[in-house]
């Protein structure tokens, strides 16, 4: 099988949350012998032994774009959640990017891909990985009629990228004006969020959860000198979890040592000390040094049932003991209790640490288990297999 991916980056030094799992999955579907070509919609083409890279066309006007976004960021930042939000409120900002898209971006793409599908005769299918739909519109179509060749867009930020969840105050706004029916297929990380995706026109919808590549990330043999550590990049939709679980209980447990590495982090965490946000190889250090690490999900993927996102895979495969807010539909991954803690309310926290950190036998052995279950079925070999086989069910139609 030979797959084209247009990735919304291939670049690790840009802040997308998504790159290192697009990293991972495209490596593993090498590894079980797919051929993968692969492009970015942002930044540079990265090659690697798993892929042959192309360029990106629209270098100059990506970074055009990168202006965009941080006027789309500046006035909804500090917005309240609301999950009823209309999806037909699109700022100036907004449609100025897709205006642009449609205009300057899409034609280019449509050129360049044409051109790679002319080169590398033979590709099976096109995926879209967290590429706007709206910015691509009509491209499916072109495609399909000129080459013969199915498009599937995978959405790892859904259910925060629907309409109803207004998106990510740090990106665009992916589905206003989307035709999502010339898609081949859908694939999507929450399996609440599939029902919604097929409402808006998404055919032949399959759920592939995010996982984990052990090779990645792997137990590092460090002293444990955290007490408590998050990383992730900034506080849209959890500032409440990450008061009630950083910030707050730092101050009621002055012996304790807090940490967060993150992006876009200017809130108030009490005694937390902020380290130095450095590569990949430096988180899985932090991650190893702490005696418990915490997994804060946003709230429109916690109130999703089962909206997979890639920190407690990463965790897990660390041997960390997770800590977690509520999340509906955890336990389709993990056993509560067993694998990881996840809370009940903001009222649980500070005892939850006591009693986790005057008990190392009990967190190793939480963290030993979770590891075990990832490296049973949630790795991305394991992913890589099941993609695989999405697309064998969809080429077969």
């Amino acid at each position: 099988m030979k797959i084209l991916f247009v990735c919304s980056s291939l670049d690790l030094r840009y802040p997308f949350s998504a790159t290192p799992s697009w990293w991972q999955l495209l490596k593993n579907l090498s590894e079980v012998g797919v051929e993968v070509l692969a492009t970015p919609y942002q930044g540079y083409a990265i090659e690697s032994p798993w892929w042959r890279a192309y360029d990106n066309p629209c270098q100059r006007e990506g970074a055009l774009f990168q202006k965009i976004r941080h006027l789309v960021r500046s006035p909804r930042r500090h917005r309240a959640y609301t999950q009823d939000a209309p999806s037909a409120d699109e700022s100036v900002p907004d449609k100025l990017a897709r205006k642009l898209a449609n205009t300057l971006v899409r034609p280019r793409w449509e050129k360049h891909l044409s051109h790679i599908l002319d080169r590398d005769r033979g590709v099976d299918a096109m995926i879209t990985l967290n590429v706007p739909p709206n910015h691509f519109r009509g491209l499916p179509t072109y495609l399909k009629q000129r080459h013969s060749v199915p498009t599937i867009h995978y959405d790892g930020d859904v259910p925060a990228s629907l309409p109803k969840f207004q998106g990510f105050a740090s990106g665009f706004r992916h589905y206003q004006g989307a035709d999502l029916s010339e898609y081949d297929g859908f694939i999507s990380n929450s399996m609440g969020g599939a029902g919604e995706l097929k409402r808006m026109g998404a055919r032949n919808v399959n759920v592939l959860y995010f996982a984990v590549d052990p090779e990645w990330f792997g137990e590092v043999p460090v002293r444990q000198d955290i007490d408590v550590f998050f990383y992730g990049h900034g506080y849209e939709y959890r500032r409440d979890w990450m008061e009630s679980m950083i910030a707050e209980p730092s101050r009621e447990l002055p012996d304790a040592r807090f940490a967060v590495r993150a992006t876009d982090m200017d809130i108030d965490l009490g005694n937390t000390k902020k380290l130095p946000y450095m590569s990949l190889g430096k988180l899985r250090e932090y991650s190893c040094r702490s005696k418990i690490n915490l997994n804060i999900t946003r709230r429109p993927h916690a109130s999703t049932y089962a909206s997979s996102t890639a920190r407690p895979f990463e965790l897990a495969a660390m041997g960390c003991c997770i800590v977690s807010n509520p999340c509906e539909g955890m336990e389709e991954w993990f056993e509560l209790g067993k694998e990881m803690v996840m809370l009940g309310d903001a009222g649980q926290v500070v005892e939850t640490y006591r009693g986790l950190l005057s008990d190392e036998a009990l967190r190793r052995e939480m963290g030993q288990a979770a590891r075990e279950r990832v490296l049973r079925e949630h790795t991305y070999r394991h992913r890589a297999s099941q993609l695989v086989g999405i697309l064998e069910g969809l080429l077969s139609r």
